[in-house]
């Protein structure tokens, strides 16, 4: 694999590409072994939880008067008990190195509440410029039915650098919870909860098209696929350390190939390293549809069934070392 993404989460930098050896007395399977310093989805004990900002919000025209004024650095603070609702808004733009924070594992607190009934609404957040940062938040959307009703999504970053999305809640929003799309480049999101995103033929947790992205130590449930990507060039991502709870109404991660885009190849995608990931349904847990430009990996991942019963692929894939059923049984 000519890429490999290095995940660093808060103050800890963690080589998440490198794989683990054989010989290594420290091997880990799934994501018990998490070596981030942080829970798996973010939430009680969660470290570097920011306790206020420069601009403390608690209505929606102070939270939109605040995204118009804030400035690169600065943060915008929604107190744990506040209670945001943008229905009717979306493509609200969040500028060029702002952080939207606020408590969500402080003593209880859930994290202030953003929330749109608006059923048509995608995106409701995108990013107006690089390195804007979610954190500490519970954000909700419309819908969490399968229904093929009207689209909502979380939020999107197109053409961007650097959005990184950490110690949320997401949930409710039918088409995707967070997207990366055509320029958008180390799109970040770990220690999150992701669930009920789940319209049928589409609900994505995560959704990637032209794009790449580490999503690291999240909590997933309740979604169609809890990590697709439209296999595009440029398209690739790392997952590792994430537990993925056994309701889904599809497989779990997935990278689509040429023949979902039409497009007369049979590329699925530049890459993907998919490690240390502990998945619990009995679904399948990976679907490649069609052959990488440079290669799948995938290992030390605990999976309900053996790897080659719930891992799917076109070719230019490795798997090895990876574990299944409840005694941990190895595949080399």
């Amino acid at each position: 694999m000519h890429h490999r993404c290095v995940a660093t989460v808060l103050a800890t930098c963690v080589s998440i590409g490198a794989a683990t050896g054989a010989d290594r007395a420290d091997e880990t399977f799934g994501c018990q072994g998490n070596p981030t310093g942080n829970p798996i989805g973010g939430g009680e004990g969660y470290r570097g939880v920011l306790s206020g900002g420069d601009h403390v919000v608690t209505t929606a025209s102070a939270l939109l008067d605040a995204l118009k004024k804030a400035r690169p650095g600065q943060v915008i603070w929604v107190p744990g008990e506040g209670e945001i609702d943008l229905t009717g808004k979306q493509g609200v733009s969040i500028p060029g190195g702002v952080t939207l924070a606020s408590n969500r594992g402080v003593d209880g607190s859930v994290g202030g509440r953003i929330f749109t009934k608006q059923l048509a609404t995608f995106p409701l957040f995108a990013t107006g410029g690089e390195n804007v940062r979610l954190t500490g938040l519970r954000f909700e959307g419309p819908c969490e039915s399968r229904d093929r009703i009207a689209e909502s999504s979380g939020f999107v970053t197109t053409g961007h650098y650097g959005l990184e999305v950490d110690n949320c809640e997401i949930y409710h929003w039918n088409i995707f919870g967070v997207g990366g799309r055509r320029g958008a480049s180390k799109l970040r999101v770990h220690h999150c909860y992701i669930h009920h995103c789940q319209r049928s033929g589409y609900g994505y947790g995560v959704s990637l098209s032209e794009c790449d992205a580490c999503v690291i130590a999240n909590k997933f449930d309740w979604c169609r696929h809890h990590i697709a990507a439209s296999g595009s060039p440029g398209c690739a991502y790392e997952a590792a350390y994430n537990l993925i709870l056994p309701n889904a109404n599809g497989h779990y991660f997935d990278m689509h190939g040429g023949r979902d885009r039409g497009d007369g190849t049979d590329v699925a995608g530049d890459w993907m390293l998919i490690h240390h990931n502990t998945f619990q349904g009995a679904q399948r847990a990976i679907v490649i549809r069609g052959v990488p430009a440079q290669e799948a990996e995938v290992h030390h991942n605990w999976f309900a069934r053996p790897a080659k019963q719930t891992v799917v692929s076109g070719g230019n894939t490795r798997m090895y070392r990876n574990v299944w059923g409840p005694d941990k049984t190895l595949e080399e």
